[in-house]
């Protein structure tokens, strides 16, 4: 039987249905039992009058049953205005207890005020049970299905790439070994090998939505060992510029529909508005935003420094491309070779092909044109000291690949950024960090 969901009863008036949920609370007076139901979708009023008899068992189960309980009901759908709940009320004729809650929860999920963000995590099963937690991941949800809609509109297909590698992915640091059979694999940092392959493969167009992994040790707001990573790789493309284009047009897509769908109760629920971007994202170059951030913030840093950008230098980004462009994203360009993966291209003057994407003073993305000339990145290989490592990723390239390009979002960080959320720990289902690898 296809499951009603209680936010559609309203198209139920006055018919018998079958509806299922949590017991949210429960008011027991002395004539009458109210019973607020919910499920996913929101919540809704079960009405049960003592004073019928046929009602004595449901009444006798009711006054016995722990909140947090699941049960499955059938009931009459009726219009009510003087409920406050929805205007509607459903009149039981049977009620199953599907499974009984434990008396005493270990928080109150309905008030997360003091409640330790590690006994959250502990039990994040009942931590999600939160209204506003469980929205962050429709927001989450509905975000990423527009993202991939322009991209399927695009002409883009969906892949799935192996997760377990022979080869660490970016370098030889930052992985996951593991033992495969007889011999050591890797957990994959990103699907940037295959991502490429496919565009040797012929395939033009692809992405990915899927877990990637980092072994690093990083305990901030923004890092965790295993993340969902939004990944797009096209052929054909002349510039780092079309890979940022791309981008741009893409995320300006999803915030829109994204906004027309949702953005009244992420107003209510986050006190956020989802700024729809200008189509032109404003671009600097990584020594002029040095230069800027001196001469308009006295923010000053040794030059050796200067070869990425510092974590206070891309905070301070969120400043200046709003002061200088009245605008919530800033690409950042021109980066030195040696501080990027040796698949990005690199112009005649060494100077990279590749991309940051700042977005409210952490950067979302680093994307760039690929190296897809074979000589030229076995050269780039050869250069980090790798080309064994990778001797399978740079056949790809012998038998002729297209000009190419890509970038990766990560999705958790996204949502974090999207709904000002104080730590990527809450807008991750199930967080992974050096310290945390339960439940």
């Amino acid at each position: 039987m296809k499951k009603i969901y209680l936010n559609e009863l309203k198209d139920y008036y006055e018919k018998e249905v079958e509806v299922s949920g949590f017991v949210d609370n429960i008011r027991d007076l002395q004539w009458v039992q109210f019973v607020i139901l919910k499920d996913s979708s929101g919540k809704v009023q079960l009405t049960i009058e003592k004073s019928d008899e046929k009602n004595k068992e449901m009444v006798d189960l009711i006054s016995s049953l722990t909140l947090e309980s699941t049960i499955k009901a059938k009931c009459i759908v009726k219009e009510n205005p003087k409920v406050k709940l929805n205007g509607m009320e459903l009149i039981p004729s049977s009620i199953t207890v599907t499974s009984k809650s434990d008396l005493e929860l270990p928080f109150n999920y309905k008030d997360l005020t003091g409640v330790n963000l590690d006994t959250r995590l502990d039990y994040r099963f009942i931590d999600l049970r939160n209204d506003k937690n469980m929205f962050i991941f429709k927001v989450q949800s509905t975000l990423i299905k527009y993202m991939r809609e322009y991209l399927y509109k695009n002409n883009f297909i969906e892949i799935h790439t192996p997760k377990l590698i022979g080869a660490a992915s970016e370098s030889g640091s930052e992985v996951f070994e593991v033992k495969y059979f007889d011999r050591k694999a890797y957990l994959a940092q990103s699907p940037q090998f295959y991502k490429q392959m496919a565009m040797a493969s012929g395939f033009e167009r692809i992405f990915e939505v899927a877990p990637c992994f980092r072994a690093e040790n990083s305990n901030t707001s923004k890092h965790t060992t295993e993340f969902t990573s939004f990944d797009v790789e096209f052929s054909y493309i002349n510039s780092k510029e079309d890979v940022m284009n791309l981008e741009a047009e893409m995320l300006t897509y999803g915030l829109t529909h994204l906004k027309e769908e949702m953005g009244d109760e992420i107003k209510e629920k986050f006190n956020v508005d989802v700024v729809i971007p200008e189509k032109n994202f404003p671009v600097m170059k990584l020594e002029d935003v040095y230069k800027e951030l001196e001469e308009r913030y006295n923010y000053k840093v040794d030059d050796s420094l200067k070869t990425d950008l510092t974590t206070e230098a891309e905070r301070l980004c969120e400043k200046l491309s709003m002061d200088k462009f009245n605008h919530e994203f800033l690409f950042v360009v021109n980066f030195p070779a040696e501080k990027r993966a040796f698949y990005h291209m690199r112009d005649e003057d060494g100077i990279l092909q590749g991309y940051d994407l700042i977005w409210k003073g952490i950067e979302i993305t680093t994307g760039a044109q690929r190296e897809h000339r074979y000589n030229e990145i076995v050269k780039n290989a050869k250069e980090k000291g790798l080309d064994e490592d990778v001797k399978f990723y740079l056949e790809f390239f012998k038998y002729g690949c297209p000009p190419h390009g890509g970038f990766a979002i990560g999705v958790d960080r996204l949502t974090m950024l999207l709904l000002n959320i104080p730590t990527i720990k809450e807008s991750m289902f199930l967080f992974r960090g050096p310290t945390r690898l339960n439940p």
